[in-house]
């Protein structure tokens, strides 16, 4: 039997999404194979949920009353934000010869960027909408950025779940959404708005080869995909969406060209807006989540996976040697 750690908690605000997330792969992982561990790990304080046993950080270890000693045998990536998803435990786990169950550092880290994600896609003719990057304490050239045209949408460069989303409509409502995405990040992506509907898919890795899971379409009750859409029932997610087979085709083969230009591992969520008949990037997201209300779930069990079949895949795939 192995030993798992599912990891979740973090520092950010998507805190309560990662803990979430992590009880859904408890819920499901296989009992019979697998022995897990809910370890929160919030700034420096890394710690086994149910007995509120600190982990021993100099060999990710876990010492349980009666002197038991656990050591990990994979690590499952449920931790939404930092300081996994933007790269940082990564390296920390391959040191000690931990695997895990997502992309790795660089990876992680380029992909929490929204900017840097674009500019390294960019090359490769991948639909985006336009956009400008600000930095806290530089001046906004706001003529610049309505040169995008309105409406827009103001996000953090490096946060998910939504938080600090706003869309713009006028041009007295661009500074305050700035402020507001700031309170998130020390950087703030305006991005030219793209009127379509939205669709995202998810990919993975399955015996080494690259699987594309079936495409959501997203039918949120709000002007877009935001926290309560996501995590509060407030959206209507169609799987498999209803599209052309051409159109289909399109988002899917998409979907796998980004998932190997960036080297990804995992499983991994793609976002897009159909303008037109043209799948336009939003993000990818390294760390998609996994809760109930989650949308690769869904693709999962669309695919014909249970989510302890789906889970399991992801761990095996972690313990592969070439992984």
């Amino acid at each position: 039997m192995k030993n798992i750690a599912i990891l979740t908690g973090g520092d950010s605000a998507e805190r309560v999404i990662s803990l979430k997330s992590g009880q859904v792969v408890r819920d499901n992982l296989p009992t019979d194979r697998y022995r897990t561990f809910l370890i929160d790990i919030q700034q420096s304080d890394w710690k086994d949920l149910d007995s509120g046993i600190p982990i021993d950080k100099n060999d990710f270890s876990l010492t349980l009353p009666g002197g038991e000693q656990i050591r990990f045998d994979a690590a499952f990536a449920a931790l939404h934000g930092s300081p996994l998803e933007d790269g940082k435990m990564q390296g920390y786990l391959e040191m000690l010869g931990v695997p895990y169950t997502c992309c790795d550092g660089y990876v992680s880290a380029l992909t929490m960027s929204k900017h840097n994600t674009k500019l390294q896609l960019a090359p490769y003719q991948i639909p985006m909408a336009p956009s400008e990057l600000l930095r806290k304490g530089e001046p906004a050239d706001m003529e610049r950025l309505l040169r995008l045209g309105l409406p827009l949408f103001v996000k953090p460069n490096d946060n998910g779940s939504s938080f600090g989303v706003s869309k713009v409509k006028t041009v007295e409502a661009l500074q305050p959404a700035i402020d507001e995405a700031f309170r998130y990040s020390n950087e703030v992506m305006v991005e030219a708005f793209m009127p379509g509907r939205e669709f995202s898919n998810g990919v993975l890795r399955v015996n080494g080869e690259v699987l594309v899971l079936p495409v959501t379409e997203i039918i949120p009750e709000s002007e877009f995909f935001d926290f309560a859409a996501k995590y509060e029932g407030k959206s209507k997610e169609v799987t498999p969406a209803d599209l052309s087979p051409a159109l289909t085709q399109q988002c899917r083969q998409r979907t796998g060209k980004i998932y190997e230009l960036l080297k990804c591992k995992g499983v991994v969520r793609i976002d897009y807006i159909l303008v037109g008949d043209t799948f336009h990037l939003l993000e990818p997201n390294t760390i998609p989540g996994i809760s109930p209300a989650s949308i690769v779930p869904q693709q999962a069990l669309a695919h014909g996976w249970s989510l302890a079949e789906f889970f399991s895949l992801l761990i095996e795939e972690s313990l592969r040697p070439e992984a």
